[in-house]
This record gives C-alpha cells, structure tokens and sequence, in this order.
C-alpha cells in the first residue's frame, strides 16, 4: 500500500501551489474503491470516524483502532511530560495557517471537516483533494487526501502526509517515531479506513 513519492508529487495537485516548502514523508494508496465522485464520501467517513459515528464495527474504525489509539495515546501522553503541544505551538500560534496562502478560489469553496481525535484542522476541499494541517513544537504537518483513478476504471484514496520540520527538535522526532509509524500506525489505521468503507458501501 506505500507508494513513492512520486505518486504524489507527479500529479497536479493544488497543494503543490499552497504548500511547496513542505516535504513529502509518506505516501499510501487507501483500499477505498469507489467512482469518480467520492472523495467527499470518504472526507465524509473521516469525520463521522472522529465523532464516533463509524458505521462499522464500531472497535474497528480507522481512529479507534487498538494500536493506532494506543500510540495516538503515548504520543499525547508524551507531548504533555515534554511540552510539545503547549499553548502557542500550532496552528495559528508557532506557525501560521496554510488557509492564509489559499488562492481566492480555494478559500472561498468548501472547508471540509476539521477532526479531533487526531487535532488536525481543515484546510480545504475539492472535488478530489482534501487537506487538513496540524502543529507542534516539533512539525507542522498536513495530511492530504486525493482521489485517483486505479488505472480499471475505478478510483480510490490516496494518503499524502507532508511535514515541515522545526529545525534539529523536529528532525530528530520525526526520525524517533518512524518505526512507530510504519509498524503500528499506518498498517492499523489504513486496514481501519477499508474496513468502515466497506461496512457503509454494504450498508453495514
């Protein structure tokens, strides 16, 4: 389900335009297939995920996952002993919102969700991109969700995570909790995603 990066950065996505200072850290294919027009029932998910209102089985949702949970967990456990997510260190604090680069077109258009379960905050939505950012003393960091074409005629998600790091801190907790990612956070969350996609595509 990785894919290179150049998955993403060959595509022309707006967020190239919003967000050229950032780099790209991970990307994934979502196991969400769909048509043409269903990013937005994915964004969709993603929010009724984080309000607790997955269709699935409720255990099974891409956040409430065991592993990703309790990772999500230490992480924020973590944060609070080292001062990471003290007041003033995200979005419109330590560093400025992606909203305030968006074209007139973008700001004007949909917002999208903002989430809470994973404290990340909306940035904008189209027909096939969605984009949300978070912040701390260590990253900004953004989450992008497009929807591609699977090369048969179907479409499905596709997961950027893009970062800016804040300097040595930064580079060095990135570099901490990359294992942590790639064995336990990824894999839980992605099965998660297709999980709830399929329960609500069958009516679950």
């Amino acid at each position: 389900m990785r894919l290179p990066s150049t998955a993403h950065t060959s595509r022309p996505w707006r967020i190239h335009e919003i967000a050229p200072d950032f780099r790209v850290e991970d990307v994934w294919a979502l196991p969400t297939p769909g048509g043409p027009d269903d990013l937005a029932r994915l964004v969709e998910q993603f929010a009724s995920e984080d309000d607790g209102g997955g269709r699935g089985s409720g255990s099974d949702g891409p956040i409430s996952s065991p592993v990703p949970r309790l990772l999500f967990a230490i992480r924020w456990k973590l944060g609070k002993l080292l001062g990471l997510d003290k007041d003033g260190s995200g979005v419109g604090g330590r560093v400025t919102s992606l909203r305030d680069r968006l074209p007139a077109d973008l700001r004007e258009g949909p917002r999208g969700p903002d989430l809470r379960a994973v404290p990340m905050t909306s940035v904008y939505q189209t027909h096939d991109e969605w984009a949300a950012e978070m912040a701390n003393r260590t990253v900004h960091g953004l989450m992008h969700i497009g929807w591609v074409p699977d090369g048969s005629g179907g479409y499905h998600g596709q997961m950027t995570v893009l970062v800016k790091s804040n300097g040595l801190l930064g580079a060095a907790y990135m570099a901490f909790i990359k294992p942590f990612r790639y064995l336990g956070v990824y894999p839980a969350f992605i099965r998660g995603i297709g999980r709830e996609w399929q329960a609500r595509r069958s009516g679950v």
